[in-house]
């Protein structure tokens, strides 16, 4: 079993920390607390060929492993978290069409999703649905060559730059079990009666837009059909979701990281009693949980990325998405313990890690769902343990 990064993982992590360094991290703090969208750092990005990392090579993407994947996402949240949500909603949009796609679709959309021209997320959630999918209410009637799209979406990710946005609908509300009525539509948000309502508020995850969209009678042309294929939705959101959890495993880890890093500068610039707090017991135990925790959750990020690599990993990702998002909220709150009545302060970083770690534990399925999901894997044998 390896447990180090190959050269190439090694080298491209490097170059993102670097990204990272310069590009998100000095202008991270103010730029969330203005709400100022980061252009800039998006268009960084895509220069570097990020918007390309799940487009295979033949469409100009980098077509990166999974754990590679990780890679990027970890880096990315340890400067900021919700630029990585930026980018990883257009990954798995573009992971979707890459897999499920016809050949049309894959020629006519993912040379500019792997450039960034194109940007993209996944319309799924909705009001009354969120973890359970099969209770969504949008439905697609086909009419002629179109289908026309009726319903709303809740908390969509790059809402106003999809093109095209793939949106989980009914194309059979009557289907039972749900899940063989439901399709994938690759829906422009140029379209007629496609309307991004209003920006959810949110705690944290600040950076990008988060928003509600209204479907009203909305015509989309039957080519968009992703892979052609009614009834297949369910399963090819949920193959996309694998790489999803990845997704969340690794920024929890980025979120981890840096609490660990901010914790332990601040122990050791901070005076008290005569000397720095970093010399105190009670420090240096919550200093070394940190950091066994998040090494301990990197770890196993790279072995769910790894397992996604290998084949079917609902379990292992499960496990990683649960884990590490628990680690990050823990870190965080340890951070901010140490850092005493500064950690509350909107002046120092930890704060933010605070309010973006909540999230963790919710995106991509809330960790109790997740359990069940493990459980059942463990069940079937899927998952291997020891």
């Amino acid at each position: 079993m390896e447990f180090q990064l190959n050269e190439d993982q090694s080298e491209f992590r490097s170059l993102l920390r670097t990204f990272v360094q310069k590009e998100i991290i000095p202008v991270a703090r103010d730029w969330e607390h203005s709400g100022r969208y980061p252009t800039e750092i998006v268009k960084g990005m895509s220069d570097m060929g990020l918007f390309g990392i799940t487009v295979p090579e033949e469409f100009g993407g980098l077509d990166l492993d999974p754990v590679s994947f990780a890679i990027v996402f970890e880096e990315i949240a340890r400067g900021w978290m919700g630029i990585a949500g930026i980018l990883g909603s257009h990954s798995l949009a573009c992971r979707m069409i890459a897999v499920h796609g016809t050949q049309e679709q894959k020629e006519m959309y993912l040379p500019e999703l792997a450039t960034g021209k194109r940007r993209s997320g996944i319309g799924l959630t909705e009001a009354d649905a969120g973890t359970d999918l099969q209770g969504i209410r949008t439905t697609a009637k086909l009419d002629g060559d179109h289908y026309v799209v009726n319903g709303s979406k809740m908390w969509i990710t790059n809402a106003r730059y999809a093109d095209p946005l793939p949106i989980l609908v009914k194309t059979d509300p009557a289907a039972s079990p749900a899940h063989k009525g439901m399709s994938v539509l690759l829906v422009d948000s140029s379209l007629d009666g496609y309307e991004v309502t209003k920006d959810i508020p949110k705690l944290g995850y600040k950076g990008t837009e988060s928003c509600e969209i209204l479907l009203d009678n909305v015509r989309v042309p039957k080519v968009r059909l992703l892979g052609n294929i009614e009834g297949k939705g369910m399963q090819q959101v949920l193959s996309a979701l694998e790489w999803g959890r990845v997704n969340i495993a690794a920024r929890s880890v980025g979120i981890a990281q840096r609490a660990h890093e901010e914790a332990l500068a601040y122990a050791q610039e901070r005076k008290a009693f005569g000397q720095i707090i970093g010399e105190f017991q009670a420090i240096q135990l919550k200093l070394a949980t940190i950091a066994t925790q998040v090494q301990a959750a990197r770890l196993m990020t790279y072995w769910a990325a790894d397992a996604v690599r290998a084949g079917r990993a609902d379990g292992a990702t499960g496990m990683a998405k649960i884990f590490c998002s628990e680690v990050a909220l823990e870190a965080a709150i340890d951070a901010m313990k140490i850092h005493g009545g500064y950690g509350y302060s909107t002046e120092f970083e930890v704060e933010r890690l605070y309010r973006d770690a909540i999230l963790m534990s919710i995106g991509e399925g809330t960790n109790d769902v997740l359990r069940t999901v493990v459980a059942k894997s463990l069940l079937r044998g899927e998952t291997v343990v020891g």
